[in-house]
């Protein structure tokens, strides 16, 4: 059976979990992991297979992908990758979806997470760069800066942000505008520099080169 990004988009069990989820992580005081965060990582990831050559079921799969890919928050926020990969199986399998297509979405999840994350396939490598550069101000939760942890003060530096991909030289840039009056671009590095190089390592599996350019200087 065919499953659609749209069946996926109104599947009341999957938007329960997404929401639930969310709570819990608000509850410990990460940013925003809701609707706003799972469709953009959904949309980004698509975007990215398409622009690199893969055929529209893959893209498909790559939304499917995104837009799941953090209901095991809903478990638990250790090993979320592993326990929402086994959630969307569960789900996946139960609504008709082709083992095969399946098994790239659960893969594809099952490695999108730093701590244990692989570029190893193209649909993983798509969630991991629309994840990891999904960086702005509007993902913080409240606005009085006092109460803000390092985290939260990095993304909310972040007055603008946009994920450029140039297919035909092979690049993929991440440009980002930072208050440095909020936060310094070495708060940024502290924090998320893990996760920049991780997405050097996912542009490498779609053949290209992964850059960061903060303020108008390209910093790797």
């Amino acid at each position: 059976m065919k499953i659609t990004p749209e069946m996926i988009r109104e599947n009341e069990d999957i938007n329960v979990y997404i929401a639930c989820a969310d709570e819990s992580m608000k509850a410990m005081g990460y940013t925003e992991h809701s609707f706003a965060h799972v469709t953009k990582v959904a949309e980004e990831a698509k975007k990215l297979l398409r622009m690199f050559g893969a055929d529209e079921r893959t893209q498909e799969l790559g939304w499917i992908a995104g837009y799941m890919h953090d209901i095991g928050n809903v478990i638990n926020r250790v090993d979320h990758a592993q326990s929402g990969a086994m959630m969307t199986f569960r789900i996946l399998d139960k609504i008709g979806m082709d083992p095969k297509e399946t098994a790239m979405v659960i893969t594809a999840i099952g490695n999108h997470d730093e701590s244990t994350a692989y570029p190893v396939n193209a649909l993983a490598a798509a969630l991991i760069l629309a994840d990891k550069t999904d960086v702005r101000r509007s993902r913080v939760r409240g606005s009085d800066m006092h109460s803000f942890d390092i985290h939260d003060r990095v993304n909310y530096a972040v007055t603008t942000s946009r994920l450029d991909i140039d297919a035909e030289n092979r690049k993929i840039t991440l440009y980002l505008t930072i208050d440095d009056e909020i936060s310094s671009v070495a708060d940024y590095f502290e924090i998320f520099l893990g996760r920049m190089q991780l997405s050097r390592k996912a542009a490498k599996r779609l053949g290209a080169d992964f850059s960061l350019n903060i303020n108008g200087q390209m910093l790797m």
